[in-house]
């Protein structure tokens, strides 16, 4: 018993050092931090109980990554090491489900590989929000399987965690009710510990909740935002279409283990296969993007593995070689697709030698197609920005410098400013009115210049602009496979007193309408 434990044990160790370690080794080191990285970097110096986009937790990680000395490997370190606590807790969900060796090794192979080889190597919440969902799953099938309340509980504090992660947790929540409801385990609505369990989790979550209402609910203003600019886009095909392409290496798995969790051998399960329906359904109606439904499938996979297990147990071993053999090399050919595994002008060619543009990948939310996907190019051009924009300010008049601000149109560009610079006296100067930047601009500001990165010289309509005495051009971004590609470093001198006051009165209005009088 001992000795097959150990092996238990020492194959997930492997499995989970595998999929820390994978990433560091494929993705080409010519590619930077991602946009979005660079706003929950900067929320770690701002520590807080919510922000404009996402709960605190990954802030709390952000912190830790500039303690630990901002580097790369720090960033990297957090959506890597919860990845592996993800399939730690999924083979262990393979052992409560009652599998094997081969099925921890199926398990591990599904979470290593498929779309969670990018969640699991970005700095943002999406890993944590996978995690929770894949806890909560095993707190539900362990209580399954002792019927302890303490399961339950423990479900709530998951969820309640998650909550603090991603606010997407409440999707999982809902598909936890309406699947208790079609399960024999609607009697726990009778149970004064359902409740219980749901009020851990309501407790943990109070202090964001508190945040959001004292904010006047950003929440909201983030969904109606995306809604408007990427939600509304989506067609719902293309969404289950993208529940088969985020895990098409391993999709076998999960689709037998959602026909295993409707089969007698499974049906102890079951719930899980309504929850997961469940979300998905919820996430049709919504125009959900496909990755909301992403932490739904470690439970599948754990149940996918255990069914292929049982099947092949006696008759049919063979199927288990095809099986890996399909995963890993699958994953090889998705590999380009998954991560931006070489250098760009080889990942562009190489789409569109294989026409990539067709399958979807190069559309961006612009809804036109590009050289690299959207994501990739989020990687690139931040170094080059910032030591233009940074040089620039450096050869500026000490009494010019004095009197100049630094202002990033979007928080990638201020964000990358304040990772990217070299200067502290540069840095402290970054600043920007976009998403929860905003909060963290001096109410009162005072500046005569202003050196601005945007992606174009700012229209005749934003008035602010129209208060400067001189503007000059100074330089441009010219990554050319990068986002970033053409934004210009714009100088802009000597503000009037009305310009001035137009600025600070239409900051303390952006700030006011997420403030509760």
């Amino acid at each position: 018993m001992n000795q097959n434990k150990n092996l238990t044990w020492g194959l997930i160790v492997a499995l989970a050092i595998v999929k820390f370690s994978l990433p560091f080794f494929l993705q080409h080191p010519v590619y930077e931090l991602h946009r979005d990285e660079f706003l929950y970097l900067e929320q770690g110096h701002h520590l807080a109980w919510g922000y404009m986009e996402v709960p605190p937790m990954l802030s709390w990680l952000a912190r830790l990554t500039h303690v630990f000395g901002n580097s790369f490997f720090w960033v990297k370190f957090w959506p890597a090491i919860f990845g592996a606590l993800t399939l730690i807790i999924t083979c262990r969900m393979v052992k409560e489900m009652g599998g094997g060796l081969f099925a921890i090794f199926i398990a591990g192979l599904c979470i290593t590989c498929t779309a969670f080889l990018r969640f699991h190597f970005l700095f943002q919440a999406n890993f944590l929000d996978i995690f929770w969902w894949t806890l909560a799953s095993y707190f539900i099938v362990r209580f399954i399987n002792t019927d302890h309340i303490k399961y339950l509980y423990l479900v709530g504090f998951a969820m309640g965690c998650g909550w603090l992660a991603k606010n997407s947790i409440l999707i999982f929540a809902t598909g936890f009710s309406i699947a208790l409801l079609l399960t024999r385990y609607r009697k726990l609505y009778g149970n004064k510990h359902l409740y219980g369990a749901a009020f851990v989790g309501f407790l943990i979550a109070l202090p964001n909740l508190l945040w959001q209402y004292n904010h006047n609910w950003p929440l909201f203003h983030h969904l109606n935002e995306l809604r408007e600019t990427q939600l509304r886009f989506i067609d719902p095909l293309d969404f289950l279409t993208g529940q088969l392409l985020m895990f098409i290496s391993a999709f076998f798995v999960w689709i037998t283990g959602l026909v295993w969790l409707f089969k007698k051998s499974g049906q102890k399960f079951r719930i899980l296969a309504w929850i997961y329906l469940s979300v998905v359904v919820f996430l049709l109606l919504s125009n959900g993007k496909n990755y909301y439904a992403a932490g739904s499938y470690p439970m599948l996979f754990a149940a996918g593995s255990v069914a292929l297990q049982q099947w092949t147990s006696i008759k049919l071993k063979w199927i288990r070689w095809i099986a890996t053999a399909f995963i890993l090399y699958f994953t090889w050919v998705i590999l380009p697709m998954a991560l931006p595994l070489w250098e760009p002008d080889k990942l562009a060619a190489f789409y569109k030698e294989k026409k990539m543009e067709k399958t979807g990948l190069l559309k961006w939310e612009d809804q036109q197609n590009h050289s690299l996907p959207q994501d990739f190019a989020d990687y690139l051009g931040w170094k080059e920005m910032t030591a233009k924009a940074e040089a620039f300010y450096n050869k500026l008049p000490a009494d010019v410098k004095a009197n100049t601000m630094i202002f990033g149109r979007n928080y990638g560009q201020a964000g990358a400013l304040k990772y990217y610079g070299q200067g502290q006296d540069f840095k402290n100067k970054v600043f920007s009115d976009n998403g929860s930047f905003l909060h963290w601009i001096p109410d009162e500001i005072k500046f005569k210049n202003l050196v601005f990165i945007g992606s174009h010289v700012p229209d005749a309509d934003d008035e602010v602009f129209q208060h400067f005495e001189n503007v000059t051009i100074i330089d441009s971004v010219t990554y050319k496979h990068s986002r970033q590609f053409g934004d210009k470093i714009i100088f802009f001198e000597y503000i009037d007193a009305a310009g001035l006051k137009l600025a600070a009165d239409g900051l303390k209005e952006m700030k006011r309408q997420f403030n509760r009088q």
